[in-house]
């Protein structure tokens, strides 16, 4: 990436946060915003000075360092933190403690408390297990684990796609707004996203099909993602649709056994108590629980829900059943036959569902923005690599380095 277009990204950072500090009604996103603007603003000078060979891995380090590791580590130690770390850090111990992350249906009956519904799926859990075990510090804090496993996690789908330098893109991205921001106050969606990108990176092929192995190792990514979330749904039915056009029906059946495998083992044990886990992941997030969820962004399913109550919310899961439909209706008559194509059709799928969502947040874009990011990083890394098969078919009649036919010369002789 061009120094110019690294400074760039830095301004417009420190712009956002120091927005967010100044205009935001929520205290720990005020704070967050404080820090994370002398972050990037130190990270924009640096990425500036041209003298220096590293200064634009001081750059990377600055914004990492002031935009997620001390917001992160500062909330962590002081106990700051938005109510769906809470949320997980209490599941984590229902799980450890009574076999289940959620609060039976009877308890929830009788609750206005919105924070006593899980709306996750119970691999989300696992991130609650280390408060559980080892009680409340710096290292046990669910989003200190949120945080280690998107940046392993997100460098390997980066690697695998195919991008040059996953190790910086990641940090970037990491220390962008766009992570670092959810993160550091709450951070639920930051590694689902991540496994969504690492299952689109084993189905991304490079000069040919891909591999049994890919194909089962992308339904593993996916199935992860599903049994975390059920956001992650729509990302399972646009990779079988490509599969099944792109590399045929077995790979498809391959990989869509081996998502199901991963989220049969995850959820099965759970389905003992269908009523429950309904309660908490399907009928609360949709606003049909007695209790509303806390999320209320002004965005268009939540203003028609509030506005219109009862009426609203019916109308609004009727938009979101006719959105859904026009995307079934793509994938059949319009199917994606490359993974640009799919990630671009999911992105634009979850963008439509979280503005259609009766209970809404503005966070929730990280998926399509993530998503976006990762196939511009690969894309960018297969158009400079030098693999004849992600080349345009005329490049390899030009030198690498002139850009200039490398015919030789025929020279006059005497």
């Amino acid at each position: 990436m061009r120094r110019r277009w690294l400074a760039g990204i830095f301004a417009v950072s420190a712009i956002f946060a120091l927005l967010v500090a100044v205009f935001s009604s929520d205290s720990v996103h005020r704070l967050w915003g404080t820090m994370a603007a002398c972050g990037y603003a130190l990270a924009f000078v640096a990425s500036l000075a041209t003298r220096y060979t590293r200064s634009v891995d001081v750059a990377l380090g600055l914004s990492f360092c002031g935009g997620l590791l001390a917001p992160l580590t500062w909330m962590a130690a002081k106990g700051i933190e938005q109510p769906e770390v809470w949320v997980v850090a209490r599941s984590g111990a229902t799980l450890l403690h009574h076999g289940t992350p959620y609060a039976p249906a009877a308890a929830l009956a009788g609750t206005q408390n919105p924070n006593a519904y899980d709306p996750y799926l119970p691999v989300m859990a696992l991130f609650g297990l280390p408060r559980a075990i080892f009680h409340s510090g710096l290292l046990t804090d669910p989003r200190v684990w949120f945080g280690v496993v998107f940046l392993a996690v997100f460098w390997l789908a980066l690697r695998r796609g195919g991008a040059r330098d996953p190790g910086r893109w990641a940090i970037l991205v990491a220390a962008s707004p766009v992570i670092a921001f959810e993160l550091a106050v709450g951070g639920t969606d930051v590694p689902m996203v991540a496994f969504l990108c690492l299952g689109f990176g084993y189905l991304y092929s490079v000069g040919g099909r891909i591999t049994r192995t890919d194909t089962v190792l992308a339904g593993l990514a996916l199935g992860v993602a599903a049994a975390m979330k059920a956001t992650a749904w729509p990302a399972v039915v646009v990779a079988i649709v490509l599969l099944a056009v792109r590399d045929g029906r077995r790979a498809a059946g391959e990989f869509t056994l081996t998502a199901l495998a991963v989220v049969a083992v995850c959820v099965g044990p759970f389905l003992t108590d269908p009523k429950t886990l309904v309660d908490n992941t399907i009928k609360f997030p949709l606003g049909l629980a007695h209790v509303t969820s806390a999320a209320a962004s002004p965005l268009i399913g939540h203003i028609i829900a509030s506005t219109w109550h009862s009426a609203g919310h019916t109308i609004v899961v009727g938009l979101l059943v006719a959105a859904a439909v026009g995307v079934a209706l793509s994938l059949v008559f319009r199917p994606p036959r490359s993974v640009p194509r799919a990630v671009l059709l999911l992105a634009g799928a979850m963008t439509l569902m979280f503005v259609l969502a009766p209970s809404t947040r503005f966070g929730y874009f990280i998926y399509p923005a993530t998503l976006a990011i990762w196939l511009l990083a690969v894309r960018s890394g297969r158009t400079a690599t030098d693999d004849p098969a992600t080349q345009d078919p005329d490049e390899h009649l030009a030198s690498p380095r002139t850009n200039r036919p490398t015919t030789p010369v025929t020279r006059p002789t005497a």
